[in-house]
């Protein structure tokens, strides 16, 4: 997963360099995420000031080595696989991603096997690359461009931004007016119901975790017309299962990603409680994770997909299922 989607690394603003002092202080909270359930979302880790780095973006980039998942499935959907020449761990969408070579986790990465790979631009997000690796590239020559895709809107302007330095603006300009399109059509008929369900979107097992207000699952069942249960200042708060039954949800959805029968299993737990609201309505779902857990074009997708688990009666189930 990745998120994107809550405390961003603070970079400079992206310019045709990556340059300035940049600080990233103390540690992330919630590491058990990133080996458990959200691999591709949250960093751990400090990483020291590095020094004044000033290296130039080439003109036209033809080897580039994406970062982080989310960047893999950025560059495919603006139809420059034909330049990617390196990906991180869990960069599996579309499938074609997973036969190219790997340079580590987009929080561990292998900074030799980058360096083998020839790269003239490396393309990183500001929420988890470590600054000390993007130090090391550029300290060789290899120019680094930072993007911050958060939310459904830092989403639409990394792929403008990256459209405009990789010459693939058209492309991009249609994607963003596509999904833009979407999401309109979505608040137009949440806008039409005067009921917000209340949401209990659970990421964690043990603990469980679900996603507070600095989030794009937060921003996600909103524009969907629900009421996220978790919402708070904290990105990823805890629960007991105590505190869920107490916040009574209509509606309970789990991200599901490689550990199904586990998930199956919290759902079967959570049919005990025949008093919850979400039991009573058979409203618990299993979701796919591949569509909510990056800041990418298919967040659309996972906002279509909540609109319809929310307000069964008002959306057309999209392409990518839940499992009821």
């Amino acid at each position: 997963m990745e998120n994107p989607r809550v405390c961003p690394l603070p970079y400079r603003p992206a310019t045709r360099h990556v340059q300035g002092s940049i600080r990233w202080a103390g540690r992330w909270l919630m590491t058990l995420l990133l080996t458990l359930l959200l691999p591709s979302w949250l960093a751990a880790g400090t990483v020291a000031d590095p020094p004044e780095q000033k290296v130039g973006l080439p003109e036209h980039a033809r080897r580039i080595v994406a970062l982080a998942p989310s960047i893999t499935e950025i560059l495919f959907s603006l139809g420059l696989s034909d330049r990617l020449v390196g990906v991180t761990q869990f960069s599996d969408f579309p499938a074609q991603a997973a036969r190219l070579p790997k340079v580590g986790s987009y929080v561990h990465l292998d900074v030799e096997k980058i360096v083998a790979l020839r790269p003239d631009l490396c393309i990183a997000i500001k929420d988890g690359n470590p600054v000390s690796v993007v130090s090391k590239l550029e300290s060789v020559g290899i120019p680094v461009y930072a993007v911050d895709p958060r939310d459904l809107g830092s989403v639409m302007g990394t792929l403008l931004e990256l459209g405009r330095i990789l010459d693939a603006r058209q492309r991009a300009s249609e994607i963003v007016s596509g999904m833009q399109r979407r999401i309109d059509a979505v608040k137009r008929q949440v806008a039409g119901t005067d009921r917000r369900p209340g949401v209990f979107f659970q990421i964690g097992i043990s603990p469980i975790v679900s996603a507070g207000t600095p989030t794009f699952i937060h921003e996600l069942i909103t524009l969907a017309g629900g009421t996220n249960l978790a919402r708070g200042p904290i990105p990823y708060p805890r629960f007991s299962k105590e505190m869920v039954i107490d916040l009574r949800p209509e509606v309970i959805i789990i991200t599901s990603m490689a550990r199904q029968t586990v998930f199956e299993a919290v759902k079967r737990e959570w049919q005990q409680w025949e008093g919850l609201p979400a039991v009573k309505n058979k409203r618990i779902y299993l979701v796919d994770s591949n569509v909510l857990d990056r800041p990418t074009p298919r967040l659309v997708d996972g906002l279509e997909l909540l609109a319809s688990l929310i307000h069964p009666d008002g959306f057309k189930p999209p392409s990518p299922k839940a499992q009821p």
